[in-house]
C-alpha cells in the first residue's frame, strides 16, 4: 500500500510540478496571450483579402487581451487539432467557438460563457415540409459541417441520410440544388450565411438546446481562470462586448436567450 501511495505521489509530482507558475504569470511575463483559432470560420474568426484575421472572436480576443494589460499573438490551426494543441501548450487559450461539455471540462478548463447558440435548420424557400425537429427528417437528406457538433448529433438520429461538408457554402449550395432536403448548422451562422447568400434558401427550425461556448485552457492555473472571467465580467458591465456581437450579428449574443 505505501510502495502505491508512493508512486501515486511521484506521477502527481512529474504531473503538477511544485511551485509551477500560474498561466496569468506566464502571460503577464511574456507580455502577450497566444490564442488559437481556425481562422476559416467566418464570421467568427477568418481571413480578409488582406491576410488580415477579422471576426467576432477576433474581436473578442484583442479585447480581453486588453483588459488582461496584454498584446494578443494569434496562432492559426485546423479544427481537428485544435484542443490537442493547446493540451500540447502550444498556446493559452483558443477562442474559436469551442462548446462546453463535460468531456472537453474533463480535459480543460473553460470561462465563463461568452456566445450562445443553437442548432438551425436552412432550408429550401420552397419548402413545404414542417421540419420541427430532426425526428422530422427521417428518410431525408441532412447537410452538416463535417466534424461538427451538429454531425455528431444528426447521426444519432436513426433514418436521417446524413452528408457531411468541409465548407459550408457547399452545404448551402447543394441544398438549394436539391441534392440534399435540408442543412444543420448553429443558429448564428446560419443566420450569417443566409445574409451574404443569394441562394433559395431559408432559415428554418431551432432544434435543440442552447449551447455554451467557453474559452478553453489548461488545468491548474486558477488566477488565470480568475483575470479571465474578470475581463469578461467587466466587458460585459462596460457594454464592450455587447457592441462586438452587435457589429457582427446585430443582437447581444453574449447574453443567454
Amino acid at each position: 500500500m505505501l510502495k502505491r501511495e508512493f508512486l501515486l505521489a511521484l506521477v502527481l509530482a512529474v504531473a503538477l510540478p511544485a511551485g509551477a507558475a500560474d498561466l496569468l504569470d506566464t502571460v503577464k511575463a511574456r507580455g502577450t496571450l497566444k490564442v488559437a483559432l481556425e481562422g476559416t470560420y467566418p464570421p467568427f474568426n477568418y481571413k480578409e483579402k488582406t491576410g488580415a484575421l477579422a471576426g467576432y472572436d477576433v474581436d473578442v480576443a484583442r479585447l480581453l487581451a486588453a483588459k488582461l494589460g496584454v498584446k494578443v499573438e494569434f496562432v492559426s490551426s485546423e479544427w481537428a487539432s485544435i484542443l490537442a494543441g493547446l493540451a500540447a501548450n502550444k498556446y493559452d487559450v483558443i477562442i474559436s467557438q469551442v462548446g462546453i461539455n463535460p468531456k472537453r471540462e474533463q480535459a480543460f478548463d473553460f470561462s465563463q460563457p461568452y456566445i450562445y447558440s443553437m442548432p438551425q435548420l436552412i432550408v429550401r424557400n420552397n419548402e413545404t415540409a414542417a421540419y420541427k425537429s430532426l425526428a422530422d427528417l427521417k428518410g431525408k437528406k441532412l447537410g452538416v459541417g463535417q466534424g461538427s457538433v451538429y454531425e455528431q448529433q444528426a447521426r444519432a438520429v436513426p433514418g436521417i441520410e446524413v452528408r457531411s461538408y468541409a465548407a459550408a457554402p457547399d452545404t448551402m449550395a447543394d441544398l438549394a440544388a436539391g441534392r440534399i432536403d435540408a442543412a444543420l448548422n448553429d443558429s448564428l451562422m446560419s443566420a450569417y450565411l443566409l445574409k451574404i447568400s443569394r441562394l433559395p434558401i431559408k432559415a428554418g427550425a431551432q432544434v435543440g438546446a442552447t449551447e455554451r461556448m467557453g474559452i478553453p485552457f489548461r488545468k491548474g492555473n486558477p488566477a488565470f481562470r480568475q483575470a479571465l472571467n474578470k475581463a469578461l465580467e467587466e466587458a460585459a458591465a462596460d457594454g464592450s462586448l455587447k457592441a462586438i456581437s452587435v457589429k457582427w450579428f446585430g443582437v447581444d449574443v453574449s447574453k443567454a436567450p
